[in-house]
């Protein structure tokens, strides 16, 4: 895609995404508080939560309306940018629902857990599918440098598939501080743009991984402490379907466990917490998600937050090594 100007492509999207957003903000926030689609904060959380309660959710729109748009926009130049969206959006459209039913028909836990889980497997399957048939079969192995490749062949979609409903589950286990998941998703979303930056044939995921960032920092602008919106599911589902489906077309889903460190370690602090209980009847955290851990532990939000920022950008840089990276 030609610019009238000088300025690459990816930066003009993240600009426009990051604009997008900030002027959706102030038109969403106050339509979901007269719509009162306000958070339900947990009784066993940490108290200073509780203040919470109320604040508008389902605000991943304001990040996702621009994503799907500007990508939308930018099919017109090269489709293959269309599954990217078809996972993001369709993730998407599964956490709407899932927040509709919690806020307004005032069910606690939304979509019963065998239609959220249908919905993800049909979307994860088809993009699965999609992929081995149209794309790739093999992925980068970390550590061996690029263009060093493992074929798994018939385990390709079934791995696939568990790579997108492992990555969604963790975003939305990590989403449970303000500007958490939303800032971890903006560093790791500007890694893959860089990768994506050593690959004439990436410049579709490189424009989409840029639209993605640049919405995530315009959502902090009203997520970070003290939040005014949360994402809800409308937006860990989505964010969760973003980065799993870049990390598969760039054949990097194994690189997602070491730069998305942050959701791996969250979802296993719940996998630990509950198994431990059902096994010796004692918890190992003091509550999980492990951010909450942390909060009981005398960590303030913002600190806890600030730390797996940190963390995440010190995982990214491992990740340019382990990718051995070459830019030409």
């Amino acid at each position: 895609m030609e610019l009238p100007f000088n300025i690459s492509t990816h930066v003009f999207v993240f600009i426009l995404s990051f604009a997008f957003s900030l002027v959706l903000g102030p038109i969403l926030i106050p339509m979901l508080t007269r719509l009162k689609f306000g958070q339900t904060v947990r009784d066993d959380g940490p108290k200073s939560h509780y203040k919470k309660t109320g604040t508008p959710t389902m605000g991943g729109m304001i990040f996702l309306i621009p994503v799907v748009v500007l990508a939308a926009f930018y099919a017109g130049h090269d489709k293959r940018i269309l599954p990217l969206i078809f996972v993001t959006l369709g993730f998407g459209l599964i956490g709407f629902i899932d927040d509709f039913i919690k806020v307004v028909k005032k069910r606690k836990d939304g979509l019963y857990w065998n239609q959220k889980m249908l919905g993800l497997l049909l979307i994860a399957v088809t993009f699965a599918i999609y992929v081995s048939k149209t794309q790739i079969s093999d992925i980068i192995i970390p550590f061996l440098g690029m263009e060093k490749t493992v074929s798994l062949g018939w385990l390709f979609v079934p791995f696939v598939v568990l790579v997108l409903i492992a990555s969604t589950n963790a975003v939305n286990i990590t989403d449970g501080l303000d500007g958490l998941a939303a800032g971890v998703t903006l560093i790791i979303t500007v890694f893959f743009t860089i990768v994506a930056m050593t690959r004439g044939e990436w410049e579709y995921i490189k424009i989409f991984s840029s639209i993605v960032a640049g919405g995530c920092l315009g959502f902090l602008a009203f997520n970070t402490y003290p939040a005014k919106v949360f994402m809800g599911d409308t937006g860990s589902l989505a964010l969760g379907g973003a980065v799993g489906a870049i990390a598969i077309l760039l054949k990097m889903p194994l690189i997602l466990f070491i730069v998305g460190g942050i959701y791996v370690v969250e979802a296993l602090s719940v996998m630990i917490q509950v198994l431990s209980f059902k096994l010796t009847g004692k918890r190992v955290f003091k509550m999980a998600p492990i951010h909450h851990h942390f909060e009981l532990s005398g960590w303030r939000e913002v600190k806890v937050v600030w730390v797996f920022w940190g963390i995440t950008m010190l995982l990214c840089i491992i990740g340019f090594f382990a990718l051995r990276l070459r830019f030409y």
